[in-house]
């Protein structure tokens, strides 16, 4: 199915509620019409499971029928199945959003219209406030599923979230029994990864879990190479009947020397992209240009049941990570596209801790004679960063396109060896926050929520002082956030839904890297989000899907000021609005079809841009990164007991690489496809090909100059075996 491009904002909602209005019907009537049909059980699993439960869109205990939100969970099978090798990879599941793991913004996120510090990326429900660098992906292996709640999603979890809330949940020890998983892996550029998962019970009331995974490979990318390691162990004891103890632990390191960090445009720049093949795989980095990052985590879990109505938990946390930066980070062609200019040379470190304790309750009561469910609790973190840059710009000579060798990063003009730290920024925040859901009747129910924040923000300068850069500054931030939200159940196999949600944004976007500049003038910015969905249920269980309408509009952004360009008043406004189906249907028992599409329209509202010393309004233009379209199709197929066949496809409409609008990517689909084969109940073999068509494509635009494309075709084998 193709939707014109040329579908605008006055045309979109019409169409989006008739389009959501109809499938709650066409689920009804599909019931009515299949209801004898008899279903047989099939191994290829439920990837659009309404009835399974997540700690993201809600802190209620409700399953993902019952929540009034869209909300997506890639389960571990899912993971498996689809091949995914990491946490972005992970991302492409969730109906509408694309991501990049470019190392200059490695967790770079776009979801319903809105990026950077709008989409919120949580490890375990616990926010680091630096989600573009913290969020970098990270091998697949220690986590259990990957959960996603779209849009305004501030009530829930503080500070941004305007755009969607994703949190990437670790595996954890278990009680229900002993498992041991193994898995070996080789494929294209010299890809390799051991894996080993074990769950062990100690008696009646203990149980052990270690996950470890490493994982090498000689990235695609000239000279470039990658090692990763993680290991996340988890202890958990009964204490009591009543009394339950988890202590989770993890570490993660990550090296890659040197990083490909992007590929120049060709000369002259027209309105389109343009890549000279001959450079696809070029690196034009320094010789031993290097990014590493080593992260810790420690989780002190203690859940308490008192009695059949009231539970309480409470979360010790502390996270530990070290970036390490060493690069040349901008290419650009020559007039003549003869030669590659390199320049903007940076050795960062990065240093950041966050401490934090969380205390939570849900109490299960009636109101007026209603059932009736609370939540709440109290958040309280301290978070700091010390950021060591040293930025030379250069220009660092011109280089032949296709054939060169780069210097030593530290034989650079005006490079030395060293960290000298800038600033250090400490976030403090105590968060209060409460929420219910009431069934007013026995298939209309209430939902609210609402939070309140205290974000303390300290930075302490140390370097020289001037009047843009003092020795000391400090801002408190106090927004307040909420949800409103209605669900019907119009039949035991569909609702409908409506809420209203909001969220706060930093006014720098990142309060744990902020400038004196940033954040003197600002307070923080609002966004606010009116969604209607259904979420059903057909052919007598064999399909699930849901559909939903969002409008979204986010006021106070950063905009250039007319009278002063060199400045930024808080007056701009951006807005999106759009739908979004997820569809899941087993044909038969052997056959499964899945997929997901969403529609777009995101825009600046008010948006001035210093160009050349001038204002210039961009009101009106889509945000740079974000397509109007992205779908994906997934089918699995099991002709044999033993053998299943699988095909995946995904499809990225075109977007625009700067904010004016005058350069955009061409769109990309890509395919994929693997072989499954099952030698006895515990081992398997699976043959898995990506990007088969061998697509050139840009994952992500670093300006006018530069892209980050994505991985080329890729081809792997990998055993699996459990006991």
């Amino acid at each position: 199915m193709r939707i014109h491009e040329s579908i605008g904002r006055g045309a979109l909602k019409p169409l989006s509620l008739a389009f959501l209005l109809a499938f709650p019907l066409v689920s009804l009537a599909a019931d009515s019409v299949l209801d004898e049909m008899t279903v047989t059980d099939s191994a290829l699993g439920d990837p659009l499971d309404l009835g399974r439960q997540h700690q993201t869109g809600s802190r209620l205990g409700l399953s993902i029928r019952e929540t009034p939100a869209s909300v997506t969970v890639v389960d571990r099978e899912t993971l498996e199945r689809r091949g995914v090798e990491s946490t972005k990879e992970a991302l492409n599941s969730v109906p509408g959003i694309t991501s990049s793991s470019a190392p200059g913004s490695p967790g770079a996120v776009f979801y319903r219209g809105f990026g950077g510090a709008s989409v919120t990326q949580l490890f375990n429900s616990i926010t680091v406030q630096y989600d573009a660098i913290a969020g970098r992906a990270v091998d697949s292996w220690i986590y259990d599923r990957v959960e996603a709640v779209g849009g305004a999603s501030g009530f829930l979890h503080g500070a941004g979230a305007v755009g969607g809330t994703i949190n990437y949940v670790t595996r954890l020890a278990s009680t229900e029994g002993d498992l041991t998983d193994l898995k070996a892996a080789y494929g294209r550029f010299d890809a390799r990864q051991l894996a080993v998962g074990a769950n062990r019970r100690i008696g009646d009331n203990q149980a052990l879990r270690l996950d470890v995974n490493r994982s090498a490979v000689n990235g695609w990318s000239d000279g470039s190479k990658r090692n990763a390691g993680e290991v996340a162990a988890s202890w958990l004891a009964r204490l009591t009947p009543a009394l339950t103890h988890t202590l989770a632990l993890e570490y993660q390191n990550e090296k890659v020397d040197p990083p490909y960090w992007g590929t120049p445009i060709l000369k002259p720049v027209g309105s389109r992209v343009s890549i000279d093949e001959g450079t696809r795989f070029k690196n034009y980095n320094s010789a031993d240009g290097i990014y590493e990052q080593t992260v810790r985590w420690a989780r002190s879990i203690l859940e308490y049941k008192a009695g059949e109505r009231l539970k309480l938990r409470n979360t010790i946390y502390h996270y530990d990570a070290l970036r390490d930066y060493r690069n040349v980070e901008t290419y650009a062609f020559n007039a003549t596209n003869t030669g590659v200019i390199r320049s903007n040379a940076l050795l960062q470190r990065h240093d950041q801790t966050l401490s934090g304790n969380r205390f939570e309750f849900t109490w299960q009561d009636s109101l007026g004679g209603r059932p009736t469910t609370w939540a709440g609790g109290v958040d309280y973190s301290i978070n700091k960063q010390t950021r060591f840059p040293l930025s030379v710009a250069g220009p660092f000579g011109t280089v032949d396109p296709y054939d060169f060798t780069t210097e030593n990063f530290f034989s650079l003009p005006g490079v030395t060896p060293g960290f000298n730290p800038d600033r250090s920024n400490r976030v403090k925040t105590l968060a209060a926050f409460l929420e219910n859901r009431t069934l007013l009747t026995p298939a209309l129910s209430l939902l609210t929520g609402l939070r309140h924040d205290r974000i303390d923000l300290e930075v302490t300068n140390h370097r020289t002082v001037t009047a843009t850069n003092p020795a000391f500054f400090a801002r408190r931030y106090t927004p307040t956030t909420g949800r409103i939200a209605l669900a019907w159940d119009v039949t035991p196999n569909a609702n409908v839904y409506v809420q209203y949600s909001t969220a706060a944004d930093p006014p720098s976007g990142i309060l744990t890297t902020a400038t004196f500049t940033q954040v003197r003038d600002f307070d923080l910015t609002t966004g606010k989000q009116w969604e209607i969905g259904s979420k059903f249920s057909f052919a007598d269980g064999r399909g699930n899907g849901t559909v939903a309408y969002y409008d979204i509009v986010r006021r106070n952004i950063a905009v250039s000021d007319p009278s002063n360009p060199g400045t930024t008043i808080p007056v701009g406004q951006q807005s999106s609005r759009g739908i979004e189906v997820a569809l899941a249907y087993r044909i038969v028992p052997a056959l499964q079809v899945a997929g997901n599409l969403s529609l777009v329209d995101a825009q600046y509202d008010e948006f001035n841009e210093t160009v050349g010393g001038v204002a210039v309004s961009r009101a009106g233009n889509r945000p740079s990164n974000v397509p109007k379209r992205v779908g994906n199709l997934w089918l699995t197929y099991r002709p044999l007991a033993k053998l299943e066949l699988g095909s995946d496809l995904r499809h990225v409409s075109a977007r625009y690489a700067d904010s004016a609008n005058t350069l955009s990517g061409e769109a990309y689909t890509l395919l994929g496809a693997y072989a499954s084969y099952q030698f006895d109940r515990r081992t398997r073999i699976v043959l898995r090909g990506k990007n088969l068509t061998d697509k050139i494509y840009a994952e992500s635009f670093s300006g006018t100059n530069m892209v980050y494309l994505g991985r080329p075709r890729t081809v792997d084998l990998s055993i699996m075996t459990s006991f």
